[in-house]
């Protein structure tokens, strides 16, 4: 993560994919124009490093010029053009390729169509490095694209946030950061976990989202996803992780607005909290903590033979079973503890007293997230 002024950055594009998609780019267009001598025009300033690394690769004899517009303020693309330095050289009859950085809402290049609209040139050629079709608005056709991204602003490589940034190597993509509080909440049967999460989300106005509930709701409901999922259940096969995280996105997305959510019986394996962890990172998130409820087994054992007196539960109601539950819980979230405590976010709480009182033991780890 980088900061430039007043706003976070995260890593995007790395050094080395731009280095080849530079390289296929260099190739495509050196296949199209055979023997010609071409005439490269970098639009500054954002294209210098683009149009050096390109012209470095570039395999046969040509020419490059520079031309510079103005066209943006601070993170915003403006309809405001000025052309500010212009071409010096005659181009009639020649075959020009423009090198862009970027290109967005596409204003810039009606501009440099129509500078050159009165050169006569024989050819022209677009090639930009990134492209955004989600935000292009105009109708001139781009011959050549290194790699479409989404429509977010980015810095590096010739790309800059008020002036700063473009002497990074990589991209970087902006981080809309939404200040969330993210926890994952464990603890095995008995220990009151469905009770504190109740409190924890009306204490913290957070969502609790347990995969029980959203697997029920989406089968229940027939939706797309539920039937899938169901196509696994019923040949009795475990419901691949991506259509869990599938569901958990959806759930998010419902949410947007939320202050944090609660994770309630996913993830279970370490692949699962990976795939966690890069949901809330494309959410401009992140898991802020795993709190485990921890709970002696003699205590566990009683607390759920005395439920299973009025809940009509068979598992509650023989020790055995219990024990073997118990014994399960433990030997599938040891490996998540690992996980999370090589992360400094393992919070193992004393889930053993009165309600309130665990609920303040929660409240205090949450508070010093």
């Amino acid at each position: 993560m980088i900061k430039l002024h007043d706003k976070y950055f995260k890593p995007f594009i790395a050094a080395e994919a731009i280095d080849k998609v530079i390289g296929e780019l260099v190739t495509k267009i050196a296949n199209d124009l055979g023997d010609e001598i071409p005439v490269f025009v970098g639009v500054l300033n954002g294209s210098f490093m683009f149009a050096s690394d390109f012209i470095k690769k570039y395999p046969k004899p040509c020419e490059i010029t520079f031309i510079k517009l103005a066209s943006y303020e601070g993170v915003k693309s403006t309809e405001d053009i000025q052309r500010l330095i212009g071409l010096t050289q005659d181009l009639t009859g020649r075959t020009v390729v423009i090198l862009e950085d970027i290109i967005d809402t596409g204003t810039t290049l009606g501009e440099v169509h129509r500078i050159f609209k009165n050169e006569h040139v024989a050819s022209l050629k677009i090639a930009t490095l990134f492209h955004k079709p989600e935000a292009y608005k105009k109708d001139f056709k781009i011959h050549y694209v290194g790699m479409n991204i989404p429509n977010k602003f980015i810095v590096g490589y010739g790309l800059d946030y008020d002036n700063l940034g473009r002497d990074l190597p990589e991209i970087y993509q902006i981080k809309e950061t939404k200040h969330m509080t993210n926890l994952v909440l464990f603890g095995p049967p008995g220990a009151g976990k469905g009770t504190q999460a109740n409190f924890l989300k009306e204490k913290y106005n957070l969502v609790h989202i347990s995969t029980g509930d959203v697997f029920r709701y989406n089968i229940k409901n027939e939706t797309a996803l539920g039937t899938l999922a169901k196509s696994f259940i019923d040949k009795g096969e475990l419901v691949p992780d991506q259509v869990t995280i599938d569901m958990l996105n959806a759930e998010v997305e419902k949410n947007a607005d939320a202050n944090g959510f609660i994770f309630d019986g996913f993830p279970r394996t370490n692949a699962q909290a990976e795939a966690l962890d890069k949901l809330m990172d494309s959410k401009d998130s992140q898991i802020n903590a795993m709190i485990a409820l921890e709970v002696e087994d003699e205590i566990l054992v009683e607390r759920l033979l005395e439920r299973g007196k009025t809940s009509g539960r068979a598992d509650d109601a023989d020790e055995s079973i219990i024990r073997n539950r118990v014994k399960e819980y433990y030997d599938k979230t040891a490996i998540l503890k690992d996980f999370y405590t090589n992360q400094d976010k393992y919070y193992g709480v004393d889930g053993v007293g009165d309600i309130e009182a665990i609920t303040e033991r929660l409240s205090s780890v949450i508070d010093t997230l």
